[in-house]
Formats: C-alpha cells, sequence, structure tokens
C-alpha cells in the first residue's frame, strides 16, 4: 500500500515500489519457512539495501513478528523491539516538528505586520519562505534517510509561511479564521484516528486509487484555475469564492481526512513489521504535510464563507 505522502511511499513504507515493505501482511498458521517467504517483508533481503541480499547477522533479514510457532499456528511475540520505531517515537517526533511550526508561526504573526504599509513585504518574506519550504519538502521526500535537522527546518520555514498568511486572513478578511481552522484541523485529525482505530475507514487498494484519483484531479483543477488567475485576472474559474470555492474547499477537507487514513495505515504497518528508529522522522513529516493540508484548506474555507456574510 502506497501512502499518499511521497514520504510514505518510499522505501519500507510500501510493498509495491520496488522494495520489500511494511505493507505486506504475515501469514498465520504454517512453519517459520513459509512464513519467511511468503508474509515476511524483510525475507528477500533488506529494504534498505538498495535491492540486495541480507548479509548473515543483518538484523532485518528475519523480522520478529513473522514467526510463527510451529506447533500452535500463532505469531510469536518478537524478541526484542530495541533500535524499531514505536508509537511514541512516532508521537514524540510529530509534535517536535509541529511544535517548530508553531513557534515560526507565532514569531511571524507578531513580527510581520500586515498593514497597509507592511503587507507587501510580509508578503514577500512569507513567499519566499514557503518556497524554500517546499524544495526542501520535496528533497527530504526523495532521500533515502530522513534527516531531521531538513525536516525541522521545512517546518520553520512552512511556519512562516502559514504565520503570515493566517494574521492575513485573520485580520483583513475573516476575525478568528485563524482559531477556528486550528480547531477544525485538530477535529478532523481526532475523527479520523477515532474512525480508522475503529474500523470504520477500511484502508484497502481500492480506497487508495479512489483518493489518489481524487487528489490528481482536485490538483489539476487548482494548477488550471492558477493559470486562469495569471493571465485572465480576477478569480479564475471560481475556486477562491461564492458557491463554487466553498464546494472545492470542502473536496479538499474531505481528501486532506483521507490522507490521514493512509498515514495512519502506514504508521501502522510501520510499527508493526519492525521500521527503523529513524522512521518516526519520516511519520512525523508526512504527517505534518497532511495536516499542513487541512489546516490551509479549513483557512481558505472560512474566508469564503465569512466573505460572503
Amino acid at each position: 500500500m502506497r501512502s499518499s505522502n511521497p514520504v510514505f511511499s518510499r522505501r519500507g513504507f510500501s510493498r509495491d515500489n520496488g522494495y520489500a515493505g511494511f505493507g505486506a501482511q504475515p501469514q498465520a498458521g504454517g512453519p517459520a519457512a513459509a512464513t519467511q517467504t511468503q508474509g515476511n517483508p524483510y525475507a528477500q533481503g533488506n529494504p534498505y539495501a538498495g535491492g540486495q541480499q541480507a548479509p548473515a547477522g543483518n538484523p532485518y533479514a528475519t523480522n520478529p513478528y513473522a514467526q510463527q510457532d510451529v506447533q500452535h499456528g500463532a505469531p510469536q511475540a518478537p524478541v526484542s523491539t530495541t533500535g524499531r520505531m514505536t508509537m511514541d517515537d512516532v508521537v514524540m517526533r510529530t509534535a517536535t516538528t509541529l511544535g517548530t511550526l508553531l513557534v515560526t508561526a507565532a514569531l511571524a504573526w507578531a513580527l510581520l505586520p500586515v498593514d497597509d504599509a507592511n503587507i507587501g513585504k510580509s508578503y514577500g518574506i512569507a513567499i519566499g519562505a514557503g518556497l524554500v519550504a517546499m524544495v526542501l519538502g520535496l528533497v527530504q521526500s526523495f532521500k533515502r534517510k530522513a534527516s531531521p535537522a531538513l525536516i525541522l527546518t521545512y517546518a520553520a520555514l512552512e511556519g512562516v509561511f502559514l504565520g503570515v498568511v493566517s494574521s492575513v486572513v485573520d485580520n483583513r478578511i475573516a476575525d478568528g479564521a485563524a482559531m477556528q481552522a486550528v480547531l477544525g484541523t485538530m477535529a478532523v485529525f481526532v475523527g479520523v484516528l477515532v474512525a480508522y482505530k475503529a474500523g470504520w475507514i477500511r484502508v484497502n487498494r481500492r480506497f487508495y486509487g479512489f483518493v489518489m484519483a481524487a487528489a490528481m484531479g482536485f490538483l489539476l483543477l487548482t494548477a488550471v484555475n492558477l493559470l486562469f488567475m495569471v493571465f485572465g485576472g480576477g478569480d479564475g474559474l471560481g475556486f477562491r469564492s461564492g458557491g463554487l470555492g466553498i464546494v472545492f474547499g470542502i473536496v479538499g477537507i474531505l481528501l486532506g481526512a483521507c490522507f490521514l487514513a493512509l498515514d495512519f495505515k502506514q504508521v501502522e504497518d510501520g510499527i508493526a513489521y519492525g521500521a527503523p528508529k529513524d522512521e518516526a522522522w519520516l511519520a512525523a513529516f508526512g504527517l505534518t504535510m497532511t495536516l499542513v493540508w487541512i489546516y490551509l484548506e479549513f483557512l481558505r474555507l472560512i474566508a469564503i464563507l465569512q466573505g460572503n456574510d
């Protein structure tokens, strides 16, 4: 299962991208030898070794989560989880990344005024920070290993962009929009997490295909609308105002919620199959990207709704 986030679709987080992935399900009820070839994502070698066969003594050569009890046909408990990613690792790394983003967003809000005399300068800094953050995000997405410094720098610059944009919307368009968008993002996160853990959302290949097709269509329409705005002026195709803008904003939030479900699935599989501890930084990076998407869609939707009052 490949995730919506480019971070999670690399290396061990996917079973169909050229590496043995954590998405493969363990086979219960069979002997250990059969499990090592069918259900063990590491049976064909170390997914971090570029496709080469794992040498003797490599801790990734066998997956303790896939070991079978020959007598009872049930998975045995892993011998050791030292050096493997845990949920605490994911929570701590995500909190660190989001905390960095929130601190720089608050600083940008306070130090970059958006009054008539300074809004041009503040906008320029925000756009520059956003573009650099986008480049750093792409670099990290295609790196073979997580870089905490790169991820935290991305979060810091993304925070500057969000801080200025939020200040502009909150002070010049819709009073209180930023706090409403934060609360909306938190509500979506909690709601999707509860629904996922309760089994109300089933993440499978059909779900993945539907979400990715919808996301591609959404991004294509966004790009077309931007081109019309640049060359035709005005609101382009009308996706940023009126009834069409409201519908577009709701669709964007729903897509963000689907991305969260895909991310939760990838994190769950990574923990279950013993992903290295450093992968927690990639999990934090991917979740941060999704939460930023949802926040921006909420902010735009609230601005449209209050602007029509």
